[in-house]
């Protein structure tokens, strides 16, 4: 990894861990197939009823199966492939624009000393959690 997006990763992880960030990753998917499979058995050994108690129960089982643990966001980020990690390099660095730094420490002061551009890597790496890793995102405790 380059020193450039080596510092700007870090950062990310800073920012979310300041603002204590925690993502779940949604498997909507996985849940849906189960709440089908649940429902579709009720129905082969109950008819109707079997089936109506087969939803309610894979409806059941599948929410509970997907309701994702939190994690912390700068696990999150450490953990991500190379490609996944450039694409939020690039997502970032359309936010620093032309910001000229020479190491973390510097980066992280001229972001840490603006408001502004605080917020708008916060939202681009909000952005980013939320579309490219299709998570949910929690503040706090």
């Amino acid at each position: 990894m380059s020193p450039r997006m080596d510092d700007v990763m870090q950062l990310c992880c800073e920012l979310s861990a300041n603002q204590q960030m925690k993502a779940a990753m949604k498997h909507s998917g996985r849940g849906a197939l189960v709440t089908g499979a649940v429902a579709f058995a009720g129905g082969l050994m109950g008819g109707p009823p079997g089936l109506a108690v087969g939803g309610a129960v894979g409806g059941l089982l599948g929410c509970w199966m997907t309701s994702g643990q939190f994690r912390p966001v700068p696990q999150i980020l450490l953990e991500l492939p190379p490609q996944q990690q450039q694409k939020l390099y690039n997502d970032i660095m359309g936010v620093l624009g032309s910001l000229d730094w020479t190491d973390l420490a510097q980066l992280t002061a001229l972001v840490m000393g603006s408001a502004t551009l605080q917020q708008q890597v916060t939202a681009a790496l909000l952005s980013y959690v939320t579309r490219e890793l299709r998570a949910e995102v929690q503040y706090g405790d």
